[in-house]
């Protein structure tokens, strides 16, 4: 039987892929109503990985009946939108036709949360333009970037997600190539559209989106990741994989990297600098829906703006007592902040030796945190992370850092991406609440437990950033509280420095898209605001990913505000360990359905 994703998508195709799939796929052990909504919920999954299938390979599932997603890459191409249309629209309406009322309180919670992701796409695809990632935190108004697009996605995914242990995995490798090449274009074309619509980024991030694209194409074709990672891996596997992945490379990639650096520079001939969505088609609707789906409320830009100085002052406060402590007490906040990341004692060598000190200083701390952690949560996982490099050709448009949970069954680790472009970057007082931040107790750990859910909360919930980067930075806090800067004071003001720089995006943000601030305006007042000589990369994220800089702050600050309430109510009753379980156990979700949850677990604990 062959079934397209075409036909998939508008539904012909749902049941017959089902058929394809293990009987356990769709073993459910009760009855009625909650019988029906996990059919439902298996069914949305197969679909999903369909529409998605670089997801089953990032989680490990592409075997036994979904292996054939393993040699298949999403469509980008201007008839996707159609088609993520219909199968949202079809979705939702399944979802919502489920008795919720009927339902048991998880399956209920899965519903409720499937729909919220499912109408949040939709409230973006409302727009004709841009990238909406369904049940993912990556949207935004151009479809290639400095930080974003194929010619980035592919070569990491392949090289850290395609498993190449057989000739099966080799040929589905070199199916992803070929693939690569019509992404590619199918991106251009979408750019093309674009840009007949006005909707252009600013000069700034389109020279560094032309920066990021030529260092992708330099070089010859044996040479790029693409190749070298298939020919390393595929090294003792019989077959000429490297020849071949090196002529789908030249012939067929290059070519496609070249129309698409042409496209670019249409784009930047008719750009201007401001980066504001605001100058887009319907742009003050859109930053209002890219903030709601990047914070999971309806808070305005201006009631952001206004939380993010007020929390900016309360850690700047506590950072000046410290640093008049650690004897930096000339000179403004930020001129004190740039003095104490330079000090020697601090700083990282230059070059590939800071890299190399970087790396044992992570692993460092990860092998300190792992013994505490029983304190904080009472259900533990195995927090199974790798520290890696981000590519070099991505270094230049990507965040300082970035991580997350690997495969369901491990034999893919969580990974903690780190930019070594330059290791002065980083310093011994901010790199420990980067690195609880992105591996454990932050995002590798979080996505841990996600994976003990129902597949379809894997597969969703990267879409509530509020909730994954909100535990982030409530992550550097629960380290602290567990005892790691107690003999180094210079972490704890890394910490209080993280919160600070993250109450600065949340001015930054707002400024930028709902206040219209100039590009030259955002920077020297985040600069000022956080101590950071170098913003740059920050500030032009933002004009990419309107909305998504204010996760972090947002969802923090509602899951320690949760946590007071559970203390205030439950006085001594009250345990760490049980909320850090229910915050994390219960994955991924709306700040909304968190405080719910708070609400059920409030009054457990009172009955005892």
């Amino acid at each position: 039987m062959r079934i397209t994703r075409r036909e998939l998508l508008h539904g012909a195709g749902a049941a017959a892929a089902a058929s394809l799939l293990p009987t356990s796929a769709f073993a459910v052990q009760t009855a009625g109503p909650d019988a029906e909504a996990e059919r439902l919920f298996a069914q949305l999954v197969e679909e999903y990985l369909w529409i998605a299938p670089e997801t089953a390979s990032g989680l490990g599932i592409d075997t036994g009946g979904r292996a054939r997603l393993r040699g298949l890459l999403s469509e980008r191409g201007l008839e996707r939108r159609v088609h993520d249309i219909g199968w949202l629209q079809s979705a939702a309406y399944r979802l919502a036709s489920l008795p919720l009322p009927r339902l048991s309180q998880g399956n209920r919670a899965e519903a409720e949360i499937a729909l919220t992701v499912a109408r949040t796409a939709l409230d973006g695809l409302a727009f004709p333009y841009g990238d909406v990632a369904i049940g993912g935190w990556r949207n935004g108004p151009y479809v290639v970037a400095q930080n974003m697009g194929s010619y980035l996605d592919v070569p990491r995914f392949l090289d850290s997600s395609h498993k190449v242990e057989n000739a099966q995995d080799a040929e589905a490798y070199l199916s992803r190539l070929r693939q690569h090449a019509r992404q590619l274009d199918d991106e251009t074309a979408q750019m093309r559209d674009a840009r007949g619509r006005g909707v252009v980024a600013s000069d700034v991030v389109l020279d560094r989106t032309l920066a990021a694209l030529r260092r992708t194409r330099a070089g010859e074709p044996r040479e790029w990741l693409v190749v070298t990672s298939l020919a390393r891996r595929a090294e003792a596997i019989p077959g000429d994989w490297a020849a071949r992945a090196e002529r789908i490379a030249a012939a067929e990639i290059a070519p496609a990297l070249d129309r698409q650096l042409a496209e670019v520079e249409e784009h930047r001939r008719v750009a201007g600098s401001e980066p504001s969505v605001l100058r887009l088609p319907d742009g003050e609707a859109y930053y209002a829906w890219a903030l709601r789906a990047a914070t999971t409320t309806t808070r305005t830009p201006d009631e952001v703006h206004r939380q993010g100085l007020e929390e900016l002052a309360h850690y700047q406060g506590e950072m000046d007592v410290l640093l008049r402590r650690l004897g930096f007490s000339q000179g403004s906040l930020a001129e004190r902040m740039r003095a104490i990341e330079a000090d020697p004692r601090y700083v990282f060598a230059e070059g590939d030796a800071g890299r190399a000190e970087i790396m044992a200083f992570i692993e460092g701390r990860i092998a300190d945190i792992r013994p505490r952690l029983p304190r904080a949560f009472a259900t533990l996982v195995r927090g199974i992370v790798e520290v890696r490099r981000i590519p070099p050709a991505e270094e230049m448009g990507a965040p300082g850092a970035y991580g997350g949970a690997g495969s369901i069954d491990g034999s893919i680790p969580g990974r903690f991406w780190i930019n070594l472009h330059d290791p002065r970057s980083h310093s011994r007082v901010s790199l420990p609440s980067l690195t609880y931040h992105e591996t454990i107790p932050g995002h590798v750990w979080q996505g841990e437990y996600t994976f003990r859910l129902p597949l379809i909360r894997s597969l969703m919930g990267d879409g509530f950033s509020a909730y994954s980067e909100g535990w982030g930075l409530y992550a550097e806090q629960l380290a602290g509280e567990l005892g790691v800067y107690e003999t180094e004071p210079a972490g704890r003001l890394g910490f209080l420095s993280s919160m600070a720089f993250r109450s600065a995006r949340l001015v930054v943000d707002t400024g930028l898209h709902a206040k219209r601030w100039s590009r030259e305006r955002a920077l020297a007042w985040f600069s000022e605001a956080t101590g950071d000589p170098d913003v740059s990369s920050e500030v032009d994220r933002y004009s990419v990913w309107p909305g998504q800089a204010c996760a972090y702050k947002v969802g923090h600050s509602e899951i320690v505000r949760q946590r007071a309430r559970a203390q205030a109510a439950l006085g001594s009753r009250y345990d760490l360990k049980s909320f850090d379980d229910l915050v994390v156990g219960g994955g991924p979700r709306p700040l909304t359905v968190l405080a719910r949850d708070i609400d059920r677990h409030i009054a457990e604990r009172r009955r005892g």
